[in-house]
């Protein structure tokens, strides 16, 4: 069976007191109970790689004396559990690779799993914000295909689809009245929705929703004019009663920033599927409102919350 490898981010160092610690990919440091095993063997079967396994050259990560790395020492990585055979390094060897992989600090996989791997993205609006998302989103495994409103529309009322899939809506200018719609209802099936669009110098990114109770792009509409005392000058403004739009349009820096932080919001999508219950915390992705400024790439994010149904009103009985 073929030792597995440290994974993406891993590293280990020499600890002041000459210790092997393995700094993990999340910045922490761990103590690494070698046991019996000679630490500059253990070095070398997680770090190199599958061609040359047969080097008896030092690894990058091979502990030398006095090392001066600094050690933020944590819980240890493995454990000091007696070995039968103090010989047997091999076995010994074998056991402390395998606690690494247990721990999800090494993989025996060569080619590392990219966050939308076996994701399907669904993408349409305007192409200077739609291009770089395609870009990032394939690059990060998703399989990107372009959609048109009316396939959205059938999705959001027909079958689920086989594979995870978020429908990713982005225009260059404020949203039409009705435009999203029949979109708001994809998340009721269990497709994410995600979406930006500007109003002037302002690109909005709403947060992602993928299931009932989320927040849609009706729960942003309502809450921003709640949130402001020109609310009627607001809706003015979104129902095309504006001058003609005079940009800015977003920037090659400005998309690239725009479609990162889709992107992004992608993969903690992704990462999270059926790990949320009803009556769970939603994580704060699913809270949050962005607003970017294109004017000087400033980010700023808002809090926002869905709202709820109400039951239609009753004529008052007359006494």
């Amino acid at each position: 069976m073929r030792t597995p490898r440290l994974g993406p981010g891993a590293g280990l160092v020499t600890g002041p007191d000459g210790r092997l610690v393995l700094r993990t990919a999340d910045g922490e440091f761990l103590r690494v109970a070698t046991g019996t095993a000679d630490p500059e063997a253990l070095t070398r079967a997680l770090t190199a790689s599958a061609s040359d396994g047969e080097s008896g050259g030092r690894s990058a990560g091979e502990p030398e004396g006095g090392s001066d790395g600094g050690s933020d020492a944590g819980s240890d990585a493995g454990s000091d559990g007696g070995s039968d055979g103090g010989s047997d390094g091999d076995v010994e060897l074998a056991r402390l690779a395998a606690a690494f992989e247990e721990a999800g600090h090494a993989t025996a996989d060569p080619v590392p799993r990219r966050p939308l791997d076996g994701h399907t993205v669904l993408v349409l609006g305007d192409a200077v914000l739609t291009g770089p998302l395609r870009h990032f989103a394939a690059a990060e495994g998703a399989d990107v295909r372009s959609a048109t409103p009316e396939e959205v529309a059938a999705l959001a009322d027909g079958r689920p689809p086989k594979t995870p899939t978020a429908v990713v809506w982005c225009l260059d200018a404020p949203v039409p009245p009705g435009r999203w719609d029949a979109a708001d209802r994809l998340p009721g099936r269990g497709i994410g929705w995600l979406r930006c669009h500007r109003e002037g110098a302002q690109l909005w990114i709403e947060p992602l929703a993928d299931r009932p109770g989320d927040v849609t792009s009706a729960c942003v509409r309502r809450r921003r004019l709640a949130a402001t005392a020109a609310h009627r000058e607001l809706a003015a403004y979104w129902d095309g009663h504006r001058t003609p739009d005079n940009g800015p349009h977003p920037t090659a820096a400005s998309a690239a920033l725009v479609a990162a932080l889709l992107t992004a919001a992608l993969a903690a999508w992704a990462a999270g599927p059926g790990e949320r219950t009803a009556a769970a915390s939603p994580p704060p992705a699913r809270r949050t409102l962005r607003r970017v400024d294109l004017r000087d790439l400033r980010v700023t994010e808002h809090p926002v919350l869905p709202v709820p149904d109400v039951a239609p009103l009753r004529p008052a009985s007359r006494p």
